[in-house]
């Protein structure tokens, strides 16, 4: 067994099992339990965290849920609770810039725009946004147009989150809501176009 509650390790502990060698200690094994206890961690804990870390950042959430749901995310990601901020931003900040390199690798100029354009009209038109609906409705419109899936969802992806990382697309823009989505979709139509 290698996870413990306190309870268990008090009760597990023996001094005549402590060893009289030097002990070593492993920071990846150290990192890797870290994240472990972060996991098994009730959402509404590292919550209150991460409404801290954001209002450090100047930003105001209110939203209990929302702040659950970004932290149901991040906590798979990290293995430290100071990351839960860099790793669930994008649910609650609007890129202001956008990852360079991702932008050369992503966005063509000649293609991308005109495909982000097309997609917002799909979303535009879509009422119920749910994770399950939004998914299915733009990747019946990609398969519907003979579109590579990837020339869609990845510069779809810098778009809403201003990078190439973070959960499966539909899952934040579940969250995000769908205003919020088309707002940064048009945003970065007009910023990087």
């Amino acid at each position: 067994q290698e996870m413990f509650t306190m309870d268990e390790l008090i009760k597990e502990f023996s001094l005549d099992r402590v060893s009289k060698s030097g002990a070593k200690f492993d920071f990846e094994k150290g990192k890797w339990f870290n994240h472990q206890y972060l996991e098994r961690k009730p959402n509404h804990e590292l919550a209150n965290l991460l409404q801290q870390q954001l209002t450090d950042h100047g930003v105001c959430v209110n939203d209990t849920n929302k702040l659950e749901q970004a932290v149901a995310y991040a906590k798979t990601r990290i293995s430290f609770a100071s990351e839960l901020y860099n790793e669930s931003k994008f649910f609650f900040v609007t890129p202001s810039s956008y990852d360079e390199k991702t932008v050369a690798k992503r966005w063509k100029k000649e293609e991308t725009p005109d495909l982000m354009k097309r997609l917002y009209a799909v979303l535009e038109n879509i009422d119920d946004f749910s994770l399950e609906n939004s998914e299915k409705v733009v990747t019946e419109w990609i398969q519907s147009e003979g579109l590579n899936m990837g020339a869609v969802l990845n510069p779809f992806r810098l778009a809403i989150v201003g990078e190439s990382k973070g959960p499966h697309m539909f899952d934040i823009t579940s969250v995000i809501g769908k205003e919020e989505t088309l707002l940064r979709l048009q945003n970065a139509i007009e910023r990087l176009s």
